[in-house]
């Protein structure tokens, strides 16, 4: 009984080690690959589509959230994260709440919100002046590797990448290459 149970906790030492490994072999070299200097996030899965018509930036009642399997995913995805090793140089959230929430719950490192990362689906956000504010800052990245958590919207109209929740796309702001990952 003694050497099953030294068996089964090897195998998981190692499985667990593999997966962080994993983590690091596939965030690098997403990083590498396109030599990015943002990775884009999009918020973990928030069930719905789109936001009530009572939506108030400022409510998180009147926004579509994180559920209990957009929670989980943002935590595993944080883990994932911490396991590479990998630090990016600043983490950058939408106002929205499920964004906020994500980054929140990844556990990676400060962040704070940025304007220019708010959806613009619905209106609620006017999608030139967004636009313009995060062209702005994309201009503005010359070190490091920044994390932007953000919607699905945002990121199609900088990268031309359609992404799932909680799904990543390493870019580069000079070259324009990217390459969509996911790390869980």
């Amino acid at each position: 009984m003694l050497s099953q149970l030294t068996s089964i906790l090897a195998f998981l030492v190692i499985a667990t080690n593999q997966v962080s490994a994993e983590s690091q072999n596939i965030l690098m070299n997403a990083i590498t690959e396109v030599d990015a200097n943002v990775i884009f996030m999009r918020h973990a899965l928030a069930p719905g589509y789109g936001d009530p018509a009572n939506f108030s930036l400022i409510d998180c009642n009147t926004q579509r959230n994180l559920g209990s399997a957009g929670r989980k995913q943002a935590s595993d995805i944080g883990v994932a994260i911490k396991d590479s090793g990998f630090r990016f140089i600043r983490i950058l959230s939408s106002e929205w709440c499920r964004c906020k929430e994500t980054t929140e719950l990844m556990k990676i490192g400060q962040w704070r919100t940025f304007s220019g990362l708010n959806s613009f689906f619905q209106g609620y956000a006017n999608k030139h002046n967004t636009l313009d504010k995060l062209s702005i800052r994309l201009k503005e990245l010359t070190e490091g590797v920044t994390l932007m958590v953000t919607h699905q919207v945002i990121i199609n109209a900088t990268t031309g990448a359609s992404v799932g929740s909680g799904e990543f796309v390493a870019y580069n702001t000079l070259t324009k290459r990217r390459k969509v990952f996911r790390l869980d």
